[in-house]
Parts: C-alpha cells; structure tokens; sequence
C-alpha cells in the first residue's frame, strides 16, 4: 500500500501533488483488485479466504481514503489545490473502487447462501 507517512505536509509542487492523487490510484486500484481476488474464491467455495481478502480490500480502501481526507483537509474549500486530470481520475478510481467494493460484498454474501443449501 502507499506510504501515507511519506506524503508532504504541504504539497507546494506539482510533483508533490501527483505523489499524493497517485497514492489513491494505488490503494484504491488495490481494494478492487482485492475484492476482485474475493469474488473469484468465493465462487470456488473458499469463503474463508474471500473474507479475509475482503479485508484487505477494506485496508487499502481505507487508506486511499485517507489519502482523500488529507486532500480535502489541505483544500479547505478554497481552492488550494489545483484541480488536474490526474486528480479527477484518482477521484474516479476511488469512487468505483467503493462501488465494486459494495456489489462484490454482496455478491459473497450470495454465494454463501448458495453454498449453505
């Protein structure tokens, strides 16, 4: 996952910035790709590794959220950080990284159903 440590306390350059929006690229692209990793085990039947995969999804989505938190919290609704393509993608990664999240998070509790008959 993204070293949440090694973001800058002020990001003043560009190249700052683009580490921090990449840190949401990254660990929201990982809890999908986790989630992901969960729907294939569990419709192998391997529940228990769908669970716990599922938390590690959780982790890196987490994370990238607070990623995001620290960006809004730098912002302040004042429009101190520029608003780039790059940022509004990072944004988009999030946002259906959460929503694959949410659909997969059903589609195990199914499966479970399924295999509990």
């Amino acid at each position: 996952m993204f070293d949440l440590d090694q973001i800058p306390a002020e990001s003043d350059t560009a190249s700052d910035l683009e580490e921090v929006v990449m840190g949401l690229i990254i660990n929201s692209g990982q809890a999908r790709s986790l989630a992901y990793t969960a729907l294939k085990k569990a419709k192998e039947g391997d529940l228990a590794a769908a669970h716990q995969l599922m938390a590690q999804s959780r982790e890196a989505l987490n994370a990238a959220h607070l990623v995001q938190t620290q960006l809004i919290e730098g912002d302040q609704g004042e429009g101190k950080i520029p608003v780039t393509l790059v940022l509004v993608h990072a944004q988009d990664h999030l946002m259906t990284s959460m929503l694959a999240r949410e659909l997969i998070s059903e589609l195990i509790e199914l499966h479970e159903k399924l295999q509990s008959k």
